[in-house]
């Protein structure tokens, strides 16, 4: 016999299903596939090519896709996109091999008595999906279902999911993966300047005459954003600020090797420094800012001889520093996950806004307080997901904020919760308090990436209900749960993402997914249908008319982009950066805010912020005496590898057994030699690794690569207060060697 399940996987398009009068019936919905609204793969020229933006990091670098008989086959990158300029890096390149992998997830799977997975029908799925759902919600409370979402899906999608979680489903409590990489940046810009703002273009990179990147490694991370600085014309001072000895910092004119975590006593020296010397943009500062006169108190105790002490740093150092900023014209200041992933991430943040305030290097080409971006979606995980705020960068706690997006949608101001989301870390705790019972993760993977893995997956398995919606069955996090949805990938389906520097970019559906698998977008319309509530949500048939709709929500706020007719003008463009308001005419390629000192606080003022530096949670001791650090490994490897792992050339290009950097000076004292096989622990669990031994560590100092899936069992729990992000970094460890 014909399953359904069979019918919708022969159908050239996709199927939404609905249920009317106790009846099953069918109708078809267009998935959006290859440009712009209801369009299928077949509307594009069986053999010619269309541009596209890459799914994997914050780059957001433009790609060529080739087509035959209407399908990608292969890829280049774009040579006139204003952000890659003809560059890719490894993943970019190998886009399109991650999507062939024999374990993509190609229908729905449930498991079953036995505690095995079994596939089902996308009917048998939902019934199941909302029967359980609701069953929790009806025992334990209508806040006892959460999500957790992601910053790789299109604006469209997350803005579906938010809308559809919490207008209607009654859920309260959802929060996304950013809160791993930038929710630091987000608290930091908004206390500092007033909303979520990164003010720099990719140009930067170019017009600077001196850069400083914080804890920040773009030649691995962001090859394509270190290629930019490679084309900067004014031999500009490098500068970077990091225990290790990075990629970057090889390539540096300056290299401060702090002490882990010891970056904001470095950088109120350095405030203090200037100060003392005048070296000062009064004129700025009296225009644009308030509280340096509390911010110049505050720095005072914070002298050279304490920051030699505090950072382990030559005063000489820290002195030709501070004289580098003053001497140059046109400085920027970058960080990334190194001050982001921190107990004290925020105000570190801020140390970075607040010299680039009081010297004046913001607004104009080549300066600027930049925060890059992780994922490839995570600015608009961070204004439109309904996650951390309400649509297009509103308050769900602000009265007029509600009525004005409740009027957007055409639907009950109640329906709007009043209140803002737990956190990441907060949801998992009500996981383990037994507040949470039912969990629906969405494009992510908490089972490795989540600190302190062994506490995280014993929380999974606490849930009643565990719900994956990803493109693999094989995550770590699939594999602990009740039900997968299968899901389309990039490339699979259509929206924007919008990159590191505010630039909307188009998404293609260039490819068919495999079996049964939807777009999250006809996921969540799915869902809609089968809870109950797709009336909400009559007007979003296609990503496009999301598009449209977040338009509206970000008219008059910072974020504001009305002035984009639709995804051609964007593709046209080669992608375009808010704020671009309606009214304001076809924008710059090249854009950066607060040219005219102007910031988004009430009083247009810029704010100082600061606070004093806090000693790290976890310090060495006699059983456990080195510090570990972790990061980025390989420019070819990505988060927790879902993607990356799938392709033979990707793996062929980083280690594929774990490993672990260690100083000559340190291997030599525990007779270690290289290649050695060792395992390193935490109070919390321990991992075995092979020993590499270099000098780019500090004696006293570990690092291991984060895509590893077992580096999670060692970090440490502990969060930033502000943004209530994970503290990744830095924790103690020890060393065992296997043979001693």
């Amino acid at each position: 016999m014909t399953t359904l399940a069979d019918k919708i996987s022969q159908l050239p398009l996709l199927s939404l299903i609905h249920q009317r009068d106790g009846r099953l019936t069918r109708e078809l919905l267009q998935e959006p596939g290859g440009f712009g609204l209801g369009q299928v793969p077949s509307r594009l020229k069986p053999d010619s090519t269309t541009n596209m933006v890459c799914g994997f990091c914050s780059t957001g670098c433009g790609l060529k896709i080739h087509l035959r008989e209407g399908e990608a086959v292969n890829l280049s990158p774009s040579t006139d996109h204003p952000v890659n300029l003809g560059m890719a890096c490894p993943k970019g390149w190998e886009a399109l091999s991650v999507l062939d992998s024999p374990d993509r997830a190609a229908t729905p799977l449930l498991r079953n008595s036995r505690g095995t997975m079994e596939p089902v029908s996308w009917d048998a799925a939902m019934q199941e999906f909302v029967r359980r759902m609701k069953a929790v919600q009806a025992e334990h409370g209508p806040h006892s279902v959460a999500f957790i979402s992601t910053g790789q899906m299109p604006t469209e999608e997350m803005a579906l999911l938010g809308s559809l979680a919490k207008f209607g489903m009654g859920i309260l409590h959802g929060d996304g993966n950013t809160r791993q990489c930038m929710a630091t940046s987000v608290v930091a810009y908004k206390q500092a300047f007033g909303f979520d703002a990164p003010p720099y273009t990719y140009a930067d990179f170019e017009e600077s005459d001196a850069l400083i990147f914080v804890g920040s490694n773009p030649c691995i991370a962001h090859p394509i954003m270190w290629e930019r600085v490679m084309r900067n014309p004014h031999s500009p001072e490098i500068i970077v600020i990091d225990p290790r000895m990075t990629e970057t910092a090889m390539c540096a004119t300056q290299h401060l090797a702090i002490k882990p975590k010891s970056d904001q006593s470095l950088l109120y020296a350095i405030a203090r420094i200037l100060i003392k010397n005048n070296w000062l943009d009064q004129a700025f500062l009296d225009a644009s800012t308030e509280g340096f006169a509390e911010f110049a108190e505050f720095v005072e105790p914070f002298d050279l001889a304490r920051a030699v002490t505090d950072t382990g740093l030559q005063a000489e150092q820290i002195e030709r520093l501070a004289k580098t900023i003053h001497e140059r014209q046109r400085v920027s200041f970058w960080w990334t996950m190194g001050v982001n992933q921190s107990y004290q991430g925020v105000r570190t943040a801020q140390a970075i806004i607040n010299l680039a305030l009081m010297t004046g290097n913001i607004g104009r080409p080549g300066t600027g307080a930049n925060s890059i971006t992780g994922q490839c979606n995570a600015m608009g995980s961070r204004l439109f997901s309904n996650t951390t705020n309400l649509l297009g960068g509103h308050d769900f706690t602000n009265p007029a904020h509600r009525q004005k997006i409740a009027g957007i949608l055409q639907i009950d101001e109640s329906l709007i919760p009043t209140q803002n989301s737990w956190a990441y870390h907060e949801i998992m705790e009500g996981i383990l308090s037994g507040k949470i019972r039912a969990l629906w993760v969405i494009c992510t993977n908490t089972a490795h990436s989540w600190i302190n893995q062994h506490v995280a997956r014993e929380m999974l398995d606490r849930l009643d209900f565990l719900v994956v919606q990803d493109m693999y069955h094989t995550t770590e996090t699939a594999q602990l749960a009740d039900m997968v949805l299968p899901a389309a990938g990039w490339g699979e389906k259509e929206g924007t993402f919008i990159n590191s520097e505010r630039r909307f970019g188009v998404l293609k559906k260039v490819r068919k997914a495999p079996g049964q698998a939807l777009s999250d977008f006809n996921i969540f319309k799915l869902v809609s249908h089968y809870w109950g509530c797709d009336s909400l949500f009559d007007r979003w048939n296609a990503p496009a008319d999301v598009f449209e709709t977040l338009k509206e929500c970000s008219k008059g706020t910072p974020c504001d982009f009305t002035g984009i007719e639709d995804y051609h003008a964007i593709d046209a463009q080669g992608g375009i950066q808010w704020p671009c308001p309606a009214g304001s005419g076809i924008p710059a390629q090249e854009r950066r805010l607060f040219a005219d000192g102007v910031f988004y606080r009430e009083n247009g003022r810029a704010k100082f912020l600061f606070e004093a530096p806090r000693p790290m949670p976890e310090a060495p001791t006699r059983e456990y005496p080195f510090i570990l650090l972790t990061g980025r490994g390989s420019a070819s490897q990505w988060h927790t590898q879902t993607r990356t792992s799938k392709s033979a050339v990707l793996r062929k290009l980083y280690p594929e057994q774990p490993f672990v950097e260690i100083n000559p000076v340190d291997a030599r004292a525990m007779s270690i030699r290289p290649n050695e096989w060792i395992d390193v622990a935490s109070q919390r669990g321990q991992m075995r690794v092979m020993a590499l031994i270099t000098p780019a560590v500090a004696a006293g100092q570990l690092f291991i690569p984060m895509h590893y899936e077992a580096t999670n069992r060692l970090t440490d729990a502990v969060f930033d207060p502000y943004s209530k992000q994970p503290s990744y970094k830095a924790c103690a460890v020890r060393v065992l060697r296997l043979n001693s």
